[in-house]
């Protein structure tokens, strides 16, 4: 089941992040094969915050990210749930965000 993605509203304390893209190709050509890209989606931690849920980012001081900013999340946070095999989302807590990207 595919979901679109401007559906999905997070819920509570948590927020949803579109993933930077996983390259399928290095630098000099080599094609990457799909198991080393599922492993590099895995620890792929920046993105684009794209919704907060109702109290995500309540209880912090500033910065405060808001939606559009750029993140660093954990490095296994959250759920990816299957929207698109050419994008990648995550759905994780606010406390996962580690960083907001200048």
């Amino acid at each position: 089941m595919k979901i679109d993605p401007s559906k999905i509203i997070p819920t509570e304390y948590r927020v949803l992040v579109k993933l930077d893209p996983i390259e399928e190709k290095t630098r000099g050509g080599i094609i990457v094969p799909d198991d080393t890209k599922e492993r590099q989606q895995m620890a792929q931690i920046a993105g684009t915050l794209v919704a907060v849920g109702g109290n995500a980012f309540a209880d912090w001081n500033e910065p405060i990210p808001s939606v559009g900013d750029r993140v660093l999340i954990a490095k296994y946070a959250g759920d990816r749930p299957p929207i698109d095999q050419r994008e990648t989302y995550a759905i994780a807590n606010d406390k996962d965000v580690v960083a907001i990207i200048g």
